[in-house]
């Protein structure tokens, strides 16, 4: 398996595919020629984001010479069949949007049981990059979520990385949440204990043979201190 752990894969405002940090030249090297893709839902039972999504990869991916040979959606209404879909894909997106629902339905299809044996391609975006670790960082995100004491930060995961990761650092570094500041009142004290990945729209981890590497701008965020650890072009090693 190769997965590609993005914050965003796209380009700002457009569908088209981020070559940043090496991103289209890496996906041509493991989809090198025509590909079955599976849209695995945000929210399944409110799949419009999904298929919004669904609609545009097919020309962002013929762009670069990866046509697919078929397209489907993994949504509430065909979980039944999750089982035949995955086998059939050779690509796989696990598709963005808020972590807490994506992460229920992920255990409702037993996703990372159906994964352990399967060898394709994963691109994660966004909250379906957050979902890939084994133990999921769930940033708080809605309005309330912040200073609920019953919500949980942390949830089990599909364990295709340990690595904790904070998608659109460049977007919420300054943002407020419940009359907290996103990272300074709220991330930096849950990461005491901890180690988080915020990286920058442009930005993702690769996974590949046994190996992780995280390309282009990232930040460690750790003990509640946050650190630089990679600008647009590096490649750093986990």
């Amino acid at each position: 398996m190769v997965y590609f752990l993005t914050s965003s894969p796209c380009l700002p405002d457009s569908p088209s595919l981020n070559p940043a940090n090496g991103f289209v030249d890496e996906l041509r090297k493991a989809l090198p020629g025509p590909c079955r893709a599976l849209f695995v839902a945000s929210d399944p039972d409110d799949p419009e984001h999904t298929y919004r999504f669904f609609n545009d990869m097919p020309g962002s991916f013929a762009e670069i010479g990866i046509p697919f040979a078929q397209a489907d959606v993994l949504i509430r209404e065909n979980q039944d069949r999750c089982a035949e879909l995955i086998a059939n894909a050779d690509l796989i997106f696990l598709c963005g949007g808020h972590v807490p629902t994506q992460n229920r339905f992920f255990q409702d299809i037993a996703l990372r049981g159906r994964l352990a044996g399967w060898d394709g391609v994963i691109v994660g975006v966004s909250a379906g990059s957050m979902n890939a670790a084994d133990v999921v960082y769930v940033q708080p995100e809605e309005p309330g979520e912040a200073v609920d004491p019953n919500f949980q930060r942390f949830l089990p995961g599909l364990g295709l990385t340990r690595h904790m990761i904070l998608p659109h650092y460049q977007r919420e570094k300054d943002g407020w949440l419940d009359g907290m500041r996103l990272y300074e009142d709220i991330t930096y004290p849950d990461s005491v204990g901890h180690r988080f990945y915020a990286m920058v729209d442009g930005s993702y981890l690769l996974g590949r043979d046994g190996r992780e590497e995280l390309r282009g701008e990232a930040y460690l965020v750790a003990d509640g201190t946050l650190t630089q650890i990679g600008r647009e072009n590096d490649i750093t090693l986990l």
